[in-house]
């Protein structure tokens, strides 16, 4: 792997990527910075947002600037960014000290253990292991590990820059920072939220209707982390429609209805949107023994991966000019390609006649020399557009094969639009990495545990399980596709799975979910209507929610 060093890191622009706006650094100094004399650490201040509003913030509290020197520290790694807050410090009278030049998990090396801060603010990087300059990410994971944490590969630069800031505070010390909203909800980020939960008695968490940095398409929020606090314990979720609204907001007259209580787990957080009796009575029902989780009854399984779909992936018209056709598989690569819960014969041809490319290139696993001319054709172009020089197909050991090609018995959505659905293979099709595939473990009928997926108990929790960002996708990996409640029809049910197939075809979800819930739910599992009403609710709530982001 490239070893990213600081110029790499410049040129590339991975500083973290996108200035704070002024109206986040505003909202944020004025709810943490309380008292005229409280110290502020900035961990990440670039081009010195942050500085300048906790500086203003002071001001305003009546700080005359002649007492500012000493009240406030920058750290930044780039050196004409601290060059920039530098200047911007000094337009109020302080000196060069203000703002180091330096990485943080240097600064912290060399700071004097017992230095505590009042508050720490700031928009730390967003950059990805892979990402993350070697120097500094031993330094970073080194530190974790010596407060009992234990980063990996999928760590986010943001997630030290976080637990090792928070560490830095005094016991009256406030924690601002704008997060990606992963911290709500991919699994890496499980141990940040168990630690957050357990080092702070409150937790607020500010959320925008709309995205704030459209430019990268990343769903952020603003934690607000408090120690020392004796009431109102536990974690609140206030969501605004604009930064504008921000100016207003005055997070200690929130009333103390919207605290929650905040489990001391790795659950997500996501859960925190809902109304406390909305996330209690989730909590009962997935303890209920009689749902069971989808886990229970099929394994799911990644789609294929190609390597280079442009070349792999092809459509009808380009198997006919090549004269390849008898050398390719049948592969579903896109959600909207199923319109039921079967998928048919019918539908390949439908796709295929739509001219989607829905057919694999698969010529027999023989050295070069030994293939049909048609493959050695084919294999020749995509050699000479470079497609063999791609790391998934540069090792393997004939670059022009796929490997793990199966039929599996069904598929489930990896990226859901409107709602999930697990859907029944007819056809001998695989599937690309964008669809999961799945194989049924029970002796229970496909038919009825696809159909069973579709009712509101199960809606709710996988858009509590599934993984949001800021195009208003719900996403799953496998496991978490297990991890979804699935109450299961009677083998005797009245369901009639060919009308239901009709109906998700014409997309009629709501008349789907008024059936399933009737018989699975309220018949069987003897819900309540109020109760099947609170599913449906929760799941169009969160729906909802997400795709307002798109």
């Amino acid at each position: 792997m490239e070893t990213l060093t600081l110029e790499k890191l410049d040129s590339k622009k991975l500083r973290g990527g996108y200035y704070t706006p002024q109206e986040i650094t505003e909202f944020i100094c004025r709810w943490a910075i309380d008292k005229p004399t409280q110290n502020i650490l900035e961990p990440s201040c670039g081009d010195g947002n942050f500085i300048e509003a906790a500086i203003e913030r002071f001001l305003e509290l009546d700080v005359p600037k002649n007492k500012l020197l000493g009240l406030i520290q920058g750290v930044e790694l780039m050196p004409q960014e601290a060059e920039k807050a530098k200047k911007r410090a000094g337009a109020f009278g302080l000196n060069s000290n203000t703002i180091i030049n330096s990485d943080f998990f240097t600064f912290l090396n060399e700071l004097n253990n017992n230095k505590k801060f009042d508050v720490v603010v700031g928009n730390p990087p967003f950059i990805r292991y892979q990402n993350f300059p070697e120097e500094h990410r031993l330094k970073a994971f080194e530190m974790m590990n010596e407060i009992g944490l234990k980063p990996n590969k999928l760590t986010n630069i943001w997630v030290p820059f976080l637990v090792l800031s928070s560490n830095l505070l005094n016991e009256n010390g406030k924690l601002g920072m704008v997060i990606p909203a992963e911290l709500f909800q991919v699994k890496y980020a499980s141990e940040t939220r168990i630690f957050l939960s357990k080092f702070f008695p409150r937790i607020t968490i500010v959320t925008f209707k709309k995205l704030v940095f459209k430019e990268i398409q990343q769903e952020v929020v603003l934690l607000l982390c408090e120690k020392n606090i004796t009431d109102n314990k536990g974690i609140r979720v206030v969501e605004v429609n604009t930064l504008d609204e921000l100016k207003n907001l005055d997070i200690n007259a929130i009333q103390k209805e919207q605290v929650k209580v905040l489990e001391h787990n790795s659950e997500k957080w996501t859960k925190y949107f809902l109304e406390e009796k909305e996330i209690q009575y989730l909590r009962k029902v997935k303890a209920d023994p009689r749902i069971r989780l989808a886990g229970d009854f099929m394994i799911t399984n990644v789609g294929l991966v190609t390597g280079i779909n442009e070349f792999f992936m092809i459509n009808e018209k380009t198997a006919t000019e090549w004269n390849i056709k008898k050398y390719t598989k049948k592969v579903v690569s896109r959600s909207n390609h199923f319109k039921g819960i079967f998928f048919n014969n019918s539908d390949f041809i439908d796709n295929a006649e739509a001219n989607i490319e829905g057919y694999l290139f698969f010529p027999p696993d023989v050295d070069f020399n030994e293939l049909p001319e048609e493959c050695k054709n084919y294999i020749r172009f995509g050699e000479s557009k470079g497609f063999h020089k791609g790391y998934k197909c540069r090792i393997r050991k004939r670059w022009y094969i796929t490997p793990s090609i199966y039929t599996p018995d069904g598929f489930a959505l990896r990226q859901v639009g409107d709602y999930p659905k697990i859907i029944i293979n007819k056809t001998e099709a695989s599937s690309t990495d964008t669809i999961h595939r799945v194989r049924f473990k029970t002796d229970i009928s496909p038919n009825i545990i696809a159909v069973s997926f579709l009712n509101s108990l199960t809606f709710a929790f996988s858009e509590i399980t599934g993984r949001s960002y800021g195009g208003g996708v719900l996403t799953f990996e496998p496991t978490e596709i297990g991890e979804i409640p699935l109450p299961l029809l009677n083998e005797n049910s009245a369901i009639d799975f060919d009308i239901i197939d009709k109906l998700m075809r014409e997309r009629r979800i709501e008349e789907v979910l008024d059936i399933i819930d009737a018989e699975l739910l309220i018949k069987q599992l003897k819900f309540s209507p109020t109760q099947v009403k609170m599913f449906r609710s929760i799941w169009l709530k969160m729906s909802n929610r997400r795709q307002n982001r798109k």
